[in-house]
């Protein structure tokens, strides 16, 4: 997230988040709700760009929204939505959701981790690794987030906010080629 863009989202993120802690059902409840809103809104290119169409009125982009997901999210969740609209912010709308589920993992002391590996781990694999990142990230759940990619040739790449641990042979390859001084990773 862009910092012009951070400066947006968070303080929207951070009253929706704020609003909906006071109690722990509307808390999750929220949360459910910016999902099925995210999920839409990526589903849907033509939602997207009718929304972020400065042409059409704040009162077509709110009965849009009400037409839409009224009967699917909370009427706290709907209010917010309705408000970004007035506020000219909508457009902000996935960026405000991701603030809001990492201010969400926070409270829950959940971390969200990537790992990419060439084949999927087993599940007494994913068991040890996951003991073991909730020990070094210190929270209390980890959920990964899988990816595979094939390009790795072996071994796996873990992510966690901006850190990066690469344990892919394509990483090993890449120091190495580093190392001796190679311009170009031959292996990609």
């Amino acid at each position: 997230m862009s910092i012009g863009l951070s400066k947006v989202a968070e303080p929207y993120a951070e009253a929706l988040f704020n609003s909906a802690k006071d109690n722990i059902k509307s808390l999750r409840e929220t949360k459910s709700d910016m999902k099925i809103v995210v999920k839409f809104l990526r589903n849907s290119s033509d939602l997207k760009k009718f929304l972020g169409n400065p042409l059409i009125t704040r009162t077509l982009k709110k009965n849009a929204i009400k037409d839409i997901l009224s009967n699917l999210i909370s009427a706290n969740t709907l209010n917010f939505l309705l408000l970004l609209v007035d506020r000219n912010r909508i457009n902000f709308l996935e960026s405000i959701a991701q603030k809001f589920f990492e201010l969400y993992y926070k409270e829950k002391s959940i971390a969200i981790v990537q790992i990419t590996s060439t084949i999927s781990l087993s599940d007494e694999q994913e068991s040890k690794l996951v003991e073991n990142l909730r020990t070094i990230i210190d929270v209390k759940t980890v959920q990964l987030a899988r990816q595979l990619d094939e390009k790795l040739i072996g071994g796996f790449i873990i992510k966690h906010g901006a850190k990066t641990i690469d344990l892919s042979i394509r990483g090993q390859f890449r120091k190495i080629s580093v190392l001796l001084g190679l311009k170009r990773f031959k292996y990609e």
